[in-house]
């Protein structure tokens, strides 16, 4: 049996879920962190590890903040009343300023509202969610080419501080 191996991000918090495709799509402004509104099967599937959340995202109705086209599949063991719906919306919790501030960024700056990551802190979920500007083609071929220039960089210096030859 392999070992139970828990993913965790760079705060010590237990992560269920990422989405490295946002980073990729969007040039990502500012990051904000909410509490989510989650049923009792739902809490226990997160902390199986089951979620996804590659094609989710936020937005805000009517004063409060929702998040949309996360999956979280049936608990395993509940059944019957005790399952929940997998793919419904989900309110976020944030304070209303914070959620105010969101939605004029989002009106006026024509911004998305990208859930980062699903992560467990103190015991409660969390979503960190990227206010980002969405990227063309031409934009993401010049993040890999400059995300591929500093990886030789650092791998030159690398070997240059081990006394190896530059290749």
């Amino acid at each position: 049996m392999a070992p139970n191996r828990e993913r965790t991000d760079r705060h010590g918090n237990k992560l269920v879920a990422s989405n490295r495709r946002a980073r990729r799509d969007y040039d990502i402004v500012d990051s904000f962190e909410a509490g989510i509104v989650l049923s009792g099967s739902e809490v226990k599937a997160l902390r199986e590890g089951h979620a996804q959340i590659a094609d989710a995202y936020a937005r805000v109705v009517n004063g409060q903040l929702w998040l949309d086209g996360v999956h979280i599949p049936p608990y395993q063991y509940s059944h019957g009343i005790g399952a929940h719906d997998p793919d419904r919306a989900r309110k976020l919790l944030m304070h209303r300023r914070e959620i105010e501030k969101l939605a004029h960024q989002v009106s006026i700056e024509h911004l998305a509202l990208v859930p980062l990551s699903m992560y467990f802190k103190e015991g409660r979920v969390k979503v960190e969610l990227g206010l980002g500007r969405g990227r063309r083609k031409a934009d993401k071929r010049q993040a890999l080419a400059e995300r591929d220039t500093k990886m030789e960089m650092a791998r030159a210096l690398g070997r240059q501080a081990k006394g190896r030859p530059a290749r």
